[in-house]
């Protein structure tokens, strides 16, 4: 299993994620790309470089889903390269992962509590070439409750701030 990148470290101290610390770096937007923003946490080494989006669908609707996002990130470190990650306010049923869809090319993750990731590096690459090239991202997920759940993220911007992250962490 391909070591990751937590989602958390990313959005720590994100306002709508977790309580204000005094002490806590808040990550700074850099740049918004149409259905992407883009922003930095950390410096040297330790900076981390990510675009991310909301997505534009969530259903049902009737469900609470929490805060959901979308990332892909980089670390100045080179500990991940454009790495693909989906975040919920849910835990997600380890039994039935998420898959995303970008067009007809499907891409399984695995999921890490409410985190899910793209296990292998090529299929990793595979997904974020697709997204490039695509229109628009569903991600369909089965909550520890059962509850199916479906996410559709919008792909316009997603290039220019794929090519953000990378001119900040490279």
């Amino acid at each position: 299993m391909k070591p990751f990148v937590s989602a958390f470290v990313l959005l720590a101290g994100f306002g709508a994620l977790t309580a204000p610390a005094a002490h806590a770096e808040e990550p700074k937007l850099q740049g918004t790309y149409s259905d992407w923003m883009v922003y930095t946490k950390g410096s040297g080494s330790n900076k981390i470089c990510y675009a991310l989006a909301t997505p534009k669908n969530l259903s049902p609707k009737s469900v609470k889903h929490g805060d959901v996002f979308f990332m892909v990130s980089n670390w100045q470190s080179g500990a991940a390269f454009e790495q693909p990650s989906l975040m919920t306010g849910y835990s997600f049923k380890v039994t039935a992962p998420p898959n995303a869809r970008v067009g007809s090319a499907k891409t399984p993750m695995y999921a890490s509590q409410n985190e899910a990731f793209v296990e292998e590096t090529t299929e990793e690459k595979r997904l974020v070439k697709n997204m490039r090239g695509g229109s628009l991202m569903r991600i369909d997920a089965v909550s520890t409750r059962g509850t199916a759940t479906s996410y559709e993220f919008s792909l316009s911007g997603i290039t220019a701030a794929l090519k953000k992250t990378k001119g900040l962490c490279s």
